[in-house]
């Protein structure tokens, strides 16, 4: 790390602690709506199929749901720590955001979490019903809060800068900004689709392994038919995402393309692989097609759109990184899309269940989603630089007066204790995955809980498993 400047070393352990983060806000808002899903079809259908699979899943997301809120913490702190001249400049628009994503999601998870994790028992089933929609519901209210605090730093609007400090002057326009509303369902759709490939890659394990249960056969079509829903409806979100990433951060598009000129005849190509080089001012080895990059990004067939070369050396995303992070988004999308045809098609000959080739290629999607979701998050925030707010202050200007020692301690320090804790957190959240979900007695015939006389106080106390050590968990 000797080699690293602080600010390399800032921005590091800020992506390093947000794709540890990232990833469980998005299975909860997905496991959450689930949950709501099946707990309506438990109430108008009565089949105990839904109420099991509810409990089942209930305890994968309390334990999901803790280690989000922990990683969480630290994602607050390090604006303070690391990213103190940001939080100086944007504190005033950043920080009301963030507050009410507390005030408002947060304090109404928190209200109904209880009831609904502990609670199946002990209030009625609308009660119970409505806590869990409301669980849910805070988890998209969060996200909207995070994403128009995200978004206004890539398009930055209804403020003005006074002194050298970003006040807002309409919140509205703040709120709403031009890429909120691409950015809050490109992600809500990737949150669906990560947790549906999971759940998947979770019935097909069973499958494979000869667990024919009706829980785990219902859980497995229900996730391959929401992928086969989502996956072409992301497809089409992210389109206009990137028409939306166009005309507001062109420079970002031309890095994610590996495009620096357009060629002299008119209509950019469409390059598939390359490696751009950011101090040859081009993109070396590219196999591209004629004119589709224009058609994609402008539905024009001799359209074009900037290149790199357009914009000055110190305003332009590092291309090299950017580029395959989004093919790798694009191409496990196209892989998500292909997944869900053929589920569609097995089901449609009757094989969904039978089929042993579906279910390794469900199997082998299981990760994929939060691949995506990561892939898909580097792109937008390293394509980004190197503004911190688009346009108004850069990364350089925005990080904390810390030394490389220091960086390179806490750095080194948030990586053990990371993989540390949250390595056992996911390790513990795979096995319960890998139980076959159990038959729970129906509310009134029995509590299905270890203690009624128990009072859990915490989420994880929610996950109450006990393992055989002789079953391998499901990513093995």
């Amino acid at each position: 790390m000797s080699s690293l400047t602080a600010l390399e070393l800032a921005r590091i352990q800020f992506g390093f602690t947000i794709s540890f983060h990232i990833v469980f806000p998005a299975i909860t808002i997905g496991l959450a709506a689930y949950l709501v899903v099946l707990e309506a079809l438990w109430l108008s259908r009565k089949q105990p199929v839904y109420r099991d699979l509810y409990r089942f899943w209930s305890q994968v997301f309390a334990v999901n749901f803790a280690m989000g809120v922990v990683s969480g913490l630290v994602m607050a702190y390090q604006f303070g720590t690391n990213w103190s001249y940001f939080s100086e400049f944007a504190g005033s628009i950043v920080g009301p955001l963030l507050a009410y994503e507390v005030l408002t999601a947060f304090f109404l998870e928190a209200g109904f979490l209880g009831v609904m994790l502990f609670g199946w028992n002990k209030v009625g089933p609308g009660l119970h019903f409505v806590s869990t929609i409301m669980v849910s519901a805070g988890t998209l209210i969060s996200a909207t809060w995070i994403l128009a605090s995200n978004s206004w730093m890539h398009t930055p609007q209804g403020h003005e800068v006074v002194d050298g400090v970003a006040v807002p002057v309409d919140w509205w326009a703040v709120i709403f900004n031009p890429s909120f509303p691409y950015r809050l369902t490109h992600m809500t759709m990737a949150a669906f689709l990560a947790t549906a490939l999971f759940v998947a890659a979770a019935g097909a394990w069973h499958l494979l392994r000869g667990n024919q249960t009706s829980a785990v056969r219902k859980m497995y079509a229900m996730a391959l038919g929401m992928v086969l829903v989502a996956a072409p409806v992301q497809v089409l979100v992210g389109d206009f995402h990137g028409l939306n990433t166009l005309e507001h951060q062109p420079a970002k598009i031309a890095a994610i393309e590996g495009h620096w000129e357009n060629p002299p005849e008119g209509g950019t190509p469409l390059i598939l692989v390359g490696i751009p080089d950011m101090e040859r001012e081009s993109t070396r080895y590219a196999v591209q097609v004629p004119n589709l990059g224009g058609l994609l990004l402008t539905h024009d067939w001799n359209g074009t759109f900037p290149g790199l070369k357009e914009f000055p050396p110190e305003d332009r995303p590092n291309s090299t990184i950017v580029f395959w992070t989004f093919r790798v988004m694009v191409g496990l999308g196209f892989l998500m899309v292909l997944l869900g045809i053929c589920a569609g098609w097995t089901c449609w000959r009757g094989r969904l269940h039978e089929s042993r080739a579906l279910a390794r290629f469900a199997l082998l999607m299981g990760p994929s989603g939060v691949v995506a979701i990561l892939a898909g998050w580097f792109t937008t925030e390293i394509g980004r630089q190197p503004w911190v707010v688009h346009g108004l202050m850069r990364t350089e200007d925005a990080v904390s007066d810390h030394s490389t020692l220091t960086m390179s301690a806490s750095l080194a320090l948030l990586v053990i204790v990371y993989i540390a804790v949250f390595g056992t957190g996911m390790r513990y959240m795979l096995r319960l995955v890998g139980r076959v979900p159990d038959a729970h007695p129906a509310p009134g015939e029995g509590d299905g809980e270890p203690d009624r006389n128990q009072r859990p106080a915490r989420p994880l106390s929610a996950a109450t498993a006990d393992f055989d050590d002789s079953v391998d968990p499901p990513d093995r």
